[in-house]
């Protein structure tokens, strides 16, 4: 017995990536071996987050609640306003925002809080970009829903364009994921193609799921939000969800600290749902959360790290393998030809581990999959570490390929 919906499910990258890798044994030891197939920060966390943790040591005998502390919703809804430059009564912490566990749960959970049974006396539709954030697809295919894949492609400037999708794929549309910066491209939407896709979901009905948990790890200028453009359309919040964590902009993945911001309606429903499924945060990982949203010193650092990584990895890389460097985010988006058979040269060779791109994707109406010449690289590491792997995987794919 069991929900029979799991069976549409497909493996997870990592798992695909683990089965591809058995086949390998690397040529160097195990202390050079350097993983980056995984989208996990190793810069060192910032020291105030120790601090802000030791505090009131008796927080951890409380049940946290479900919509959080009025301190931690205030300092999101005053976080958002300032990055965003939003007039200062749009964000209600109240009304527009709850902490999460994390973006990826709460990124699950939402196809939950928005697709119905039916849509227009149809099966729903979930507009996902292709390659896209496996979450994405999982969420749709376990809430009885379509997962509908919209090219993201070199074509489309690594960002979907919804209103190409059909009109029964729009008509039946519950929701659509949007990544900005995306992953794995580390493309931009601007101002003007996020106001597009509000008023697109307002046309029809869906709700545009923004997930932005990269926003803070930019190149040259901050990325425009959904929050932003919603606030250029008149500041109505209506079909809009954006989420955010901590996990990128402040390295610390394993706090699983993020929140939800939009719709006041959809808010108060997705606070009923999370109260029966319990994914609740501790307070004291909620007053560490006040603290860091506070604080963009630390945030700045963290940006500085990984812009000298790009630094180094356009003087190893530029020029080769269609490199460019990303908007924002910290992946690179290699087009090596064959993305298994570099990962798989990577790992065998120089005891690198990077994600086939096909594995973020699906094949378009051609049996094409628009990953598939590509490899995912997440420039995690420190700096040393980093150019260090950019150089063996230069000549590796030099001579491999």
């Amino acid at each position: 017995m069991h929900n029979t919906r799991l069976d549409g499910l497909t493996e997870y990258p990592f798992q695909r990536l683990n089965a591809l890798l058995a086949t390998a044994t690397p040529e160097l030891p195990v202390g050079q071996h350097i993983a980056m197939s995984i989208g996990e920060p190793q810069h060192t966390p910032p020291a105030l987050l120790h601090t802000a943790l030791a505090q009131n040591p008796l927080d951890w005998g409380k049940y946290p609640p479900t919509p959080g502390t009025p301190e931690f919703r205030g300092a999101v809804a005053s976080w958002i306003t300032r990055r965003y430059h939003l007039p200062t009564t749009m964000i209600d912490g109240d009304k527009h925002v709850l902490p999460v566990a994390g973006s990826r749960e709460a990124l699950f959970m939402a196809a939950q809080l928005c697709v119905p049974p039916q849509k227009n006396g149809k099966t729903p539709t979930v507009l996902v970009p292709n390659p896209f954030y496996q979450v994405y697809f999982g969420a749709a295919v376990m809430n009885g829903a379509e997962p509908v894949f919209v090219p993201a492609t070199k074509d489309t400037g690594f960002q979907p364009d919804y209103a190409s999708a059909s009109s029964d794929s729009l008509d039946r549309a519950a929701m659509a994921y949007l990544c900005t910066p995306a992953n794995p491209q580390g493309t931009v939407a601007t101002l003007e193609k996020l106001k597009a896709a509000i008023q697109l979901a307002r046309k029809h009905d869906f709700v545009l799921i923004s997930d932005e948990c990269y926003s803070e790890i930019y190149d040259d200028k901050p990325p425009a939000g959904a929050l932003e453009a919603c606030a250029a359309l008149g500041g109505d919040l209506r079909n809009v969800l954006v989420f955010n964590s901590l996990s990128k902009r402040s390295s610390v993945p394993g706090l699983r600290s993020g929140f939800v911001c939009g719709d006041a309606d959809l808010i108060a429903k997705f606070n009923k749902l999370r109260a029966h499924g319990g994914a609740v945060q501790p307070v004291p990982v909620l007053n560490a959360s006040i603290a860091l949203w506070n604080d963009e010193s630390h945030v700045s650092e963290n940006r500085s790290l990984y812009r000298a990584k790009f630094d180094d990895a356009a003087q190893i890389l530029g020029g080769r393998f269609g490199f460019y460097r990303p908007d924002g985010g910290f992946f690179l988006w290699l087009d090596v030809g064959d993305g298994e058979k570099a990962a798989h040269a990577l790992w065998a060779k120089g005891g690198i581990k990077v994600l086939p791109g096909g594995y973020l994707a699906r094949p378009d109406s051609a049996g094409r999959n628009p990953g598939q010449p590509y490899i995912r690289v997440a420039l995690v590491h420190d700096r040393p570490r980093t150019a260090e792997a950019l150089q063996r995987m230069r000549r590796i794919l030099e001579t491999s390929l």
